[in-house]
């Protein structure tokens, strides 16, 4: 017997969805007017868009296997934005003086606007992606078919046939909300309220999702026959000491200094960072908002 019926479970998705969509729609028509303070919060929440399927899938199998390896990518942004704030705000400002609308602009526009070095970024960063956009799409292909998969032993095995897989109708609706609400506008400069709303959403989503199962993990870990006796935490101990045996600061170090740079010029964190930046104050609110939503991921 099925955990989930696939179809209560494609309902679900479709109304949530239909929300994003509402949220987006809705926010682009009322457009600027909403208070400084909600402004920076959306704006706060938008910049989570950085947790993405790795939080779920990599950052909970790195912990597991490698111990503290796995806050080396949230400890760089924290620290990030709580010691390098003023750099951010002033990538903000000059982005905003010359109308720079993606990493590939600013980046050239540091060698005098040359277009062979814009060219080049762009290149780069479309091949990058690729990969990444299609473990985004795998990862939500693979959580569907375990949820409904009548078997739980390792991954759900993703159909390769079009009509009947996943990630193919993921893909579908991914892309016709980018078209609608990301890229239909001819102004590049342009504000996309109603998209950035409906991250910031889905952003408040995925943390209560996840502070939900570590608070339902840390019930089945209490409702165990040893509880939090001195024996299992012996055994936790042992487990953490094995988790830790391979870890390196070098390695630590190296992680840390890439989620810096990942979430500042990673093209999606570049445009919600800057590009929809209203103005650089912004970021100072986003200097506590942000590390506190890591830290509590």
């Amino acid at each position: 017997m099925n955990i989930i019926s696939p179809d209560i479970l494609a309902l679900a998705c479709l109304l949530y969805v239909t929300l994003l969509f509402y949220i987006a729609w809705r926010g682009d028509r009322l457009g600027s007017q909403q208070l400084p303070a909600k402004s920076t919060l959306v704006y706060s929440l938008s910049l989570a868009v950085y947790c993405s399927s790795w939080t779920f899938f990599g950052a909970v199998g790195t912990a597991s296997s490698r111990g503290w390896d796995f806050f080396a990518i949230y400890l760089g942004p924290i620290l990030l934005f709580l010691l390098g704030y003023r750099l951010i705000q002033r990538i903000i400002v000059i982005s905003k003086q010359q109308n720079i609308t993606s990493v590939s602009d600013f980046i050239s526009s540091r060698y005098g606007k040359s277009r062979l070095v814009a060219v080049l970024v762009t290149v780069i960063a479309v091949f990058g992606s690729l990969p990444y956009i299609s473990l985004q799409l795998h990862a939500i292909a693979l959580a569907f078919d375990s949820i409904t998969s009548r078997s739980l032993t390792g991954f759900a095995s993703v159909s390769q046939h079009p009509l009947t897989d996943t990630a193919f109708y993921s893909a579908v609706l991914l892309t016709g909300f980018a078209i609608l609400f990301g890229t239909r506008h001819h102004n590049a400069t342009e504000h996309h309220r109603g998209l950035i709303q409906a991250i910031a959403f889905e952003s408040l989503v995925k943390l209560l999702a996840i502070l939900a199962v570590g608070i339902f993990c840390l019930q089945l870990l209490l409702d165990t026959p040893l509880g939090l006796s001195g024996t299992s935490w012996m055994t936790m101990g042992r487990l953490d000491q094995d988790a830790g045996a391979g870890f390196s600061v070098l390695d630590f170090l190296i992680r840390m200094l890439l989620s810096m740079v990942a979430i500042l010029f990673l093209p999606r964190q570049f445009h919600v960072t800057v590009v929809e930046a209203d103005s650089h104050h912004q970021v100072m609110g986003a200097r506590w908002l942000l590390p506190a939503y890591l830290i509590l991921i």
